[in-house]
């Protein structure tokens, strides 16, 4: 049975590849071969880049509101579309369908204050600052910008990046992950419904050579990405040195340190959702838990929760924990647990080889899996695991807690479960982190902030969409003007600096 091939979306046409190099995209669940995706030509890349060069002039010229109504009507059919997409990145991903839900749904988010562009892309004025003169900025697109998305939000993380780009008057090149573009390519299909026109948002497929070919090309002026730390630190450097604006945002080892004074079962229950939702394969899931003091005498009752999840197809109606995206990231993830219990961790409970129905005895399945005892040095511990694996470690303070996140390498979330205002106010203070939750295990924010990992989970100063992304996608003109007329004197020849 032949399947169908993803396209490309050159200048506002989706085209067949003429790629040699093809892919299949496979249901995780039940290995069901759902399409083709191509790896695009090195000529396919550079037509889509030319493309977006050759509408980026009459595009920064569209009028603010113009661009806003887009993104109004943009956010009005995702919302009629969300079932429809969510099935279709639950059949892709494997996440559960609420889970995919909710991530159309963050995505959308953006979306709607893109539309709020107008107000977004205001400069500043100051009037008279000397006899006459008036100092105004002005936010101005950059031209060209590309975007590098992975495998693990195909809605929610292109969401980020290409509406505000187009929205503060840029062209894009969006590249999607290969394992589960179809998601994305019906949000692209949806967002030349709304009324982007062709060149403004082009689609290419692809590996290493597309990623490498987007941060060499001259055409481009920025470049996002959301992937692995071992990408991005490469397109972080391969970018940078091709003269770009570069945003990586990248791997995590978020951590939740728990008081004894917390609220037990919300606690419990909130350490459970973060660390096992999505089979684990978030860069802000909870994949440490520090238990100080009385609090480590919770370890039985987490795992028991841990054990009540179901595991299966993310289409059933019941399934919490859906598969891993590929047998690699099953086989990896398995091969950690083994390290886990070889290096002297206590396996509280083994998710490996979990009880399936037949119709996904062949899925990429762990479990949820418990470690205590885990300590730094260890594979489980330095590694991003990128699974359902929750570490657990102890401390004996809440000083002591701080001290262990903050000699770890990432930057990216950590969250405190406990009832103290006192306690509280010094995390937040001392935590070197990037997102900080408070009872709040994962703390990405809403778009009228920024996204702001930091470490060594992010290279690059500006964060992903709300304000911060504004200034990225933007440069910053300043205008210093004066105004003559006939009854004006000049005062003779200034040969200072100085404006009078």
């Amino acid at each position: 049975m032949s399947v169908a091939s993803v396209k490309l979306l050159i200048d506002g046409r989706f085209v067949e590849s003429r790629s040699s190099e093809w892919r299949d995209v496979v249901n995780p669940a039940t290995q069901a071969t759902l399409a083709r995706v191509p790896f695009a030509t090195h000529e396919e890349v550079m037509g889509a880049v030319a493309s977006a060069k050759k509408a980026f002039g009459p595009w920064r010229s569209t009028s603010i509101g113009t661009r806003a109504r887009i993104f109004l009507k943009y956010q009005q059919l995702i919302r009629g579309h969300q079932k429809e997409i969510a099935a279709l990145l639950t059949a892709e991903q494997g996440k559960t369908l609420a889970d995919a839900e909710g991530d159309v749904f963050r995505g959308l988010e953006v979306v709607e204050h893109a539309a709020n562009i107008g107000t977004l892309q205001m400069g500043e004025f100051a009037n008279n600052v000397a006899t006459g003169v008036d100092t105004f900025t002005l936010q101005q697109p950059l031209g060209v910008c590309a975007g590098i998305t992975p495998f693990n939000f195909p809605a929610m993380i292109p969401l980020w990046m290409f509406p505000m780009a187009i929205a503060c008057g840029n062209t894009f090149v969006l590249k999607p992950s290969e394992q589960d573009p179809m998601s994305t390519m019906r949000l692209v299909e949806l967002a030349l419904e709304a009324g982007i026109p062709p060149g403004v948002l082009n689609v290419v497929h692809g590996g290493a050579a597309a990623v490498d070919a987007l941060c060499d090309h001259p055409d481009i002026k920025a470049v996002s990405f959301v992937g692995s730390t071992r990408v991005g630190t490469h397109v972080h450097r391969r970018a940078s040195l091709a003269g770009k604006r570069v945003q990586c945002m990248m791997g995590a080892k978020n951590h939740a340190v728990v008081l004894s004074d917390a609220h037990r079962e919300q606690t419990l229950n909130n350490l459970v959702g973060a660390a096992f939702g999505a089979a684990g394969q978030r860069c802000m899931a909870v994949s440490v838990a520090v238990l100080v003091g009385e609090a480590g005498a919770w370890i039985p009752d987490l795992v028991e929760r841990a054990k009540k999840l179901t595991v299966g197809d993310g289409a059933a109606q019941g399934t919490d924990v859906g598969p891993l995206i590929s047998a690699a990231a099953r086989a990896r993830v398995e091969q950690l647990i083994a390290r886990g219990q070889e290096e002297g961790a206590k396996l509280e409970l083994d998710g490996r080889r979990p009880a399936l129905s037949e119709a996904v005895a062949h899925g990429h399945f762990v479990g949820p899996t418990i470690f205590s005892g885990v300590k730094p040095g260890s594979a489980l511990y330095d590694e991003e695991i990128f699974g359902p694996v929750l570490c657990l470690m102890s401390a004996a303070s809440l000083d002591e807690a701080i001290s262990l996140i903050n000699a770890n390498p990432n930057g990216n979330g950590t969250a405190l479960f406990t009832r103290s205002g006192a306690a509280a106010r010094r995390f937040k203070e001392e935590v070197d982190v990037g997102q900080v939750g408070i009872n709040v295990p994962i703390p990405v924010p809403v778009p009228l902030f920024s996204f702001t990992g930091s470490r060594g989970s992010k290279l690059g100063d500006l964060g992903p969409y709300g304000k911060q992304v504004v200034l990225f996608y933007t440069q910053t003109k300043t205008v210093t003007e004066r105004w003559f007329d006939d009854a004006t004197t000049t005062g003779g020849v200034n040969t200072t600096i100085s404006l009078r």
